[in-house]
């Protein structure tokens, strides 16, 4: 019974940790399109593009993700042979990039903060749909959990990859068609 309270609440961060990251990026995109708007208004929408970014990162995602991660192990250390699936393996592999992610976009808020802008604001919807990628590819691994059903999961996965790479694109060719 204490396996699915914590399960619960594993579920509950993923979700904010998610949550958090995704809106995270989505600011680091209107930071960085901040570029484009008269000197004045720049100063006052990166400043407080910065302000919410930080707030949002320190307050929602880093407590989802440790909790998240706390929430985990507690559930192997409740039901320790969950370690001998290979699926669980698969798993902690896609949740090793989520955290990899995780630490990327923490760099990325930190060049932002200090002007340095090396991704355009198309890199970072990109970026910002890799995250989705690796959700959708741990959301998988956890309910399919057989080695056949992977390979039909990493076929569609690869679909769904490209699916959104393409949205992403044509997305950014209306935005272009829009503005003109």
């Amino acid at each position: 019974m204490a396996y699915l309270y914590v399960l619960a609440v594993h579920i509950i961060f993923v979700v904010s940790w998610m949550a958090g990251l995704f809106y995270s990026v989505r600011l680091f995109i209107y930071h960085t399109e901040a570029n484009d708007r008269p000197e004045l208004e720049k100063q006052i929408l990166q400043r407080e593009y910065e302000k919410i970014t930080k707030r949002l990162w320190n307050i929602i995602t880093i407590p989802a993700m440790v909790l998240t991660i706390t929430a985990g192990i507690t559930m192997i250390i409740i039901n320790p042979g969950l370690l001998s699936m290979p699926w669980l393996h698969v798993k902690l592999f896609f949740v090793g990039l989520l955290i990899t992610y995780h630490f990327l976009c923490q760099r990325i808020m930190n060049q932002l903060k200090n002007g340095i802008f090396k991704l355009s604001s198309f890199q970072l919807r990109l970026w910002n749909e890799l995250a989705t990628i690796i959700l959708v590819a741990i959301v998988f691994t956890v309910v399919l959990k057989t080695a056949i059903d992977w390979l039909y999961g990493l076929a569609g996965l690869v679909i769904f990859a490209s699916v959104i790479m393409l949205a992403v694109k044509l997305y950014k060719n209306y935005r272009n068609k829009k503005a003109l």
